[in-house]
C-alpha cells in the first residue's frame, strides 16, 4: 500500500527520474544533455529546465555544451522550439540563481545572529 505524501507529484516525478538514470548507462554529461534535447523538442516549460540546472552543474555541463545541442537539433525540431527552450534554460537559470542568492542571504543572516547572540 502507498504511503501518503506531502508531494505526489514531485515525488513520483522524483521515483521516475531515479530509476531511468539508474537503468541508463551514458555518462551524466550525455545523459542531461540528451534530457535537454528532449525537453526543447517537445518545449517543456521552464520548471522542467530547473529540475536539471543542479544536475548539469554536477556533470560539468557548460553553457556551450547546452548551446551546442539547441545548435545540433534546431533543423530537427525548429527554431521555434529551439528558441523558446533557450528563454525557458534563461528563465530556469535565473531562477535558480535567485534562489541560491536568496540561500546565501539567509544563512548570513542566520550566521550574523548567531554570531550577535553568542
Amino acid at each position: 500500500m502507498a504511503t501518503a505524501s506531502e508531494a505526489p507529484v514531485l515525488d513520483t516525478l522524483a521515483a521516475m527520474t531515479m530509476d531511468s538514470i539508474e537503468r541508463c548507462h551514458m555518462d551524466e554529461s550525455a545523459l542531461i544533455l540528451t534530457r535537454i534535447a528532449a525537453l526543447a523538442a517537445m518545449d517543456a516549460p521552464a520548471i522542467s529546465y530547473l529540475a536539471h540546472v543542479d544536475p548539469a552543474v554536477k556533470a560539468n555541463l557548460t553553457l556551450e555544451q547546452v548551446q551546442d545541442v539547441l545548435v545540433a537539433i534546431a533543423p530537427v525540431v525548429g527554431t521555434a522550439r529551439v528558441m523558446a527552450a533557450a528563454a525557458h534554460i534563461t528563465e530556469a537559470l535565473g531562477f535558480a540563481v535567485a534562489v541560491a542568492e536568496s540561500d546565501a542571504q539567509a544563512i548570513a543572516t542566520a550566521e550574523a545572529q548567531s554570531r550577535g547572540g553568542s
